[in-house]
């Protein structure tokens, strides 16, 4: 099979182009993945994660990364996008990051008292960010994000959260999940405390607080996503609205911080919120997040106040060294080098490279690649133009493949001209199977096994695991096995 040799951590040198190879295995990944689904429910730790959302029994389980590159338990090496669900920019085991945290750890993670590595990331911060007067750090978004809540409710004494109810996720807490397909466990109560508006819609905003007056305490969304950027006026239409209603404002920046900018989008687009909220590529993996804004809001859980305070991000891990040390390391080599240049740059070539392999297939209008080039993603239509699970999932299958693990083609800087050229050639290959389908109206015959499906969806199915032998799916056919377990029609990013 196709080995990577030589790799450097740093991820900074060529790689010669991964080719198709008939004979890749992923035979041990898919033993490892079935012992995880006993241990682990779901059998992953995160949703976007999880099997359901790659080809049946070709999910790899992976042992290392090296730059833009991965390897898993069967050996194989692939050209990884998605990259830590958006979380790692600067590539796997990239060599002044995870040296900075070593030397951390050696003088110990954990204290009893603040460490100097909470006061220098704070500060590095704080310039880092023109809209943060204070900032606290913790180990993941959903801590953040709930948190900013909890401040605006308490500054506010209003109760509603207002989220945009068309981007994907903002926290693991009920008080957004009740918003989702995954309601259970959540009580009416809680579910009716949080409302939703579109994005770009500045009159939907406007209905909600109509809707509400004077009960919405905070307004949350991401300035933008892969797909969509804010219509003029729109940002600052909402700084309007929360300046004269009182809610407070809040930008989530866990994707577009230190991907859109070192700064994050509310520094390309000009709109300071009242709060903020951090993670993914901070510390390039390392568990690292960050709620930062107005000091009169964030002193609200702090000691420089006689009102009632919030309980906010008191956490045993939340200043462990080893992620404030990722994140200075992280901060260090954006300093030296314009990280989101490059990442745009390289993400402009796959983009090119792809729509070129697509329209030399015949197949411009049914693969498409879609976003800012530092954030993209790709849509996979049918042979009628509709989008597609079964044909996205076969998408999946050819990329593997021949070498690319792609839930998406979210880059890094560490992608080099030898990994997009790889991806593109694997591209032009997968989209040669990719055109019998359509030309047979099917992916009958070419799909092994069921369809992905949504990662937030209400039931397991149409991806339920088999209970035994006689339910093992994995003989049938991409469209049969949709169709038996009522397969979903949207697509899946990652």
């Amino acid at each position: 099979m196709t080995q990577v040799v030589g790799t450097p951590r740093s991820g900074t040198t060529s790689h010669a182009p991964t080719l198709p190879d008939a004979s890749r295995s992923f035979a041990r990944s898919a033993a490892a993945q079935r012992r995880l689904h006993e241990l682990v429910p779901g059998g992953a730790h995160t949703y976007a994660r999880g099997s359901d959302q790659y080809p049946e029994n070709m999910a790899p389980v992976l042992v290392r990364g090296a730059g833009a590159r991965v390897q898993d338990v069967d050996g194989n090496w692939l050209v990884e996008y998605g990259m830590g669900l958006r979380a790692v920019t600067l590539g796997h085991g990239y060599e002044p990051v995870v040296d900075a945290v070593a030397r951390a750890a050696r003088d110990g993670v954990n204290f009893s008292r603040p460490t100097v590595w909470e006061l220098r990331a704070a500060e590095r911060f704080c310039a880092q960010v023109a809209g943060a007067e204070m900032v606290k750090f913790a180990k993941n978004g959903s801590d953040v994000t709930t948190a900013a809540v909890k401040l605006a409710r308490v500054a506010t004494g209003r109760d509603l959260v207002a989220v945009c109810s068309t981007q994907p996720f903002f926290s693991t807490d009920d008080w957004f999940v009740s918003t989702t397909a995954m309601t259970a466990g959540i009580p009416q109560p809680h579910r009716d405390l949080t409302v939703g508006f579109r994005y770009n819609d500045l009159d939907s905003v406007r209905a909600v607080l109509d809707a509400h007056p004077g009960r919405v305490a905070a307004l949350i969304l991401e300035q933008a996503t892969a797909t969509a950027e804010p219509a003029p006026g729109f940002l600052e239409g909402l700084r309007e609205l929360a300046d004269r209603d009182g809610f407070v404002l809040i930008f989530d920046e866990m994707i577009t911080g230190m991907r859109w900018a070192t700064g994050g989008a509310q520094s390309v687009y000009g709109v300071v919120p009242d709060l903020s909220t951090w993670g993914k590529a901070l510390g390039n993996g390392f568990s690292v997040s960050a709620l930062a804004g107005r000091a009169d809001l964030m002193e609200v859980g702090g000691l420089n106040t006689d009102a009632s305070r919030a309980f906010l991000l008191s956490t045993t891990h939340g200043a462990e060294t080893t992620g404030l040390a990722a994140y200075l390391a992280v901060a260090d080599a954006y300093a030296e080098r314009d990280v989101v240049s490059v990442m745009e740059a390289q993400g402009e070539k796959l983009r090119r490279g792809v729509e070129a392999a697509a329209a030399e297939a015949g197949l411009a209008e049914r693969v498409t690649v879609m976003g800012r080039a530092s954030c993209l993603v790709f849509g996979t239509r049918d042979h009628e133009g509709n989008p597609s699970q079964a044909f996205r999932t076969l998408f999946l299958q050819e990329l593997l493949r021949r070498g690319v693990l792609a839930q998406s083609f979210v880059i890094s800087a560490a992608h080099t001209d030898a990994d997009v050229a790889a991806t593109v050639e694997a591209v032009r290959g997968a989209l040669t199977v990719y055109a019998r389908a359509v030309d047979a109206g099917t992916t009958d015959g070419l799909l092994r096994g069921r369809p992905v499906a949504p990662a937030m969806r209400e039931h397991a199915a149409p991806r339920r695991l088999p209970d035994g032998p006689g339910d093992d799916v994995e003989g049938k056919t991409g469209e049969q096995a949709g169709a038996r377990a009522g397969r979903e029609s949207t697509e899946v990013g990652s």
